[in-house]
């Protein structure tokens, strides 16, 4: 199994390092391996070749795409050379943020879009790609638009998807539902009918990684876009006065803990990992009825369990709340990767030439779809039904683009420490220590303008 659900999850403390990293100044290691990265040519025979550099995190096979991806651009493109070094990801985000603060960054970076690239622009360290990408129809058309929010500052565009998809959604056990003679809720009122049945006769309802604090977000995510909509959080992240009091974001707490009271999760819920696996683990060993996850748990189960995918996994939207302001649509979780150039770069128009031919060109789609990913390119519906496992992955894809907002995860989008604390007043909502009052009142002190 790759690192998938790391290439986002992990931000949050990496991210509380990166202001330490930066305060002890700029002597990294990463100068000295950037010192040629926007120098102006290659040696040999091919010294009239402009050299790019590409920052990259992929690991195993997904690494391997990447690699084909370059070297088919340099194939194509004989007067330029595109070079790609990966790193590993906790690593990595302090070598770039040291990178950006030395001035010396790769002309392509891999990014999370969100709060950390936020931070990039507003020093000046991304180049706005706004002009390039409008003046281009076929590479503006061919991303699916939800994507593009992660990389949209004040209109301006900073970068664009570098892989695949990964909304959050909820995984179910046919077999048992099939036994209680239930149906897959599309309301929460579904919701609540089923967890009271499952929990009478002895089923966990909903599993829950709630030792590592992050599972819990995908409950506050969708419960407040639902009942509030998108703006609720875009006045949150734009450090609104009160934003966490908003009566969506206390409504949905409620009802968090309403699911509590019920019995929704496993005893000690709080105390089950999600990273080591174990909340998957009662999904697919027949324990638990119900599961929210991110699409990048169907290969764990895949792998530790393939006859239960095949036979017994389901998966539906988040459900609907009647009276709500949000689409039923909308979903959350990660939307991409990305790539950006970096302002500093001398090879800005061979770097946009890269962004534009290379980055999840038809090649790079394929093999991508060949290992179980699904790409963020619009017209990909009859090679996604084609691949193994070509129900899932068309689902994943319909998500996706069907969906007028694609929230990505709030500990991204955030601030470090606001999103730290986020996950800390989380866990005690869940656990009952916190009111949603009092939930709301700490938030407000952490809102980050």
């Amino acid at each position: 199994m790759t690192n998938r659900k790391r290439l986002r999850y992990v931000g949050v403390s990496a991210a509380l390092a990166l202001s330490v990293v930066a305060a002890a100044g700029c002597g990294s290691a990463s100068s000295g391996e950037s010192d040629n990265t926007n120098g102006g040519t290659s040696s040999g025979s091919a010294s009239e070749k402009t050299k790019i550099t590409l920052w990259d995190i992929q690991t195993g096979d997904l690494q391997t795409v990447i690699k084909d991806m370059v070297n088919g651009f340099n194939e194509k493109h004989p007067k330029i050379d595109a070079q790609v070094q990966f790193f590993e990801n906790d690593p990595y985000k302090q070598k770039l943020q040291v990178a950006m603060g030395a001035h010396n960054a790769p002309d392509i970076f891999f990014g999370w879009g969100g709060g950390i690239l936020k931070s990039y622009i507003d020093a000046g360290d991304v180049y706005d790609l706004t002009s390039e990408y409008d003046k281009d129809p076929s590479w503006k058309n061919k991303f699916l638009p939800s994507v593009m929010k992660p990389v949209t500052f004040g209109g301006k565009i900073y970068g664009v998807p570098n892989n695949y998809v990964q909304p959050v959604f909820m995984f179910y056990n046919k077999s048992l539902f099939k036994q209680y003679n239930l149906t897959p809720p599309k309301t929460w009122d579904d919701l609540m009918r089923d967890v009271s049945v499952f929990k009478q006769h002895g089923i966990i309802p909903i599993a829950l990684g709630g030792k590592d604090k992050w599972p819990d977000l995908m409950w506050e995510e969708y419960l407040v876009d639902r009942i509030g909509g998108p703006q609720v959080f875009n006045d949150i992240a734009a450090g609104k006065a009160n934003a966490w009091s908003n009566p969506a974001v206390l409504k949905a707490n409620k009802m968090i803990q309403q699911l509590v009271d019920a019995g929704a999760f496993e005893p000690g819920f709080s105390s089950v990992g999600q990273n080591d696996g174990s909340a998957t683990a009662l999904l697919y060993t027949g324990k638990a009825a119900m599961y929210l996850m991110g699409s990048w748990e169907f290969s764990t189960m895949q792998t530790n369990n393939k006859a239960f995918t095949q036979s017994d996994l389901g998966w539906m939207p988040f459900p609907a709340v009647t009276g709500g302001k949000g689409d039923p649509n909308d979903i959350a979780g990660n939307p991409s990767n990305y790539y950006s150039i970096a302002t500093d770069s001398k090879h800005k128009a061979a770097a946009v030439t890269f962004l534009k031919d290379a980055v999840l060109d038809d090649q790079t789609v394929k093999n991508f779809i060949k290992q179980g990913q699904v790409p963020p390119v619009a017209g990909i519906e009859t090679e996604l039904k084609n691949a193994d496992n070509g129900n899932y992955m068309s689902f994943v894809y319909d998500l996706v683009k069907k969906a007028p907002n694609f929230q990505m995860s709030w500990d991204q989008a955030l601030s470090p420490t606001e999103a730290q604390q986020l996950l800390t007043d989380l866990d005690k909502l869940f656990l009952k220590q916190m009111t949603p009052q009092q939930f709301s009142d700490d938030m407000n002190k952490y809102l980050h303008k």
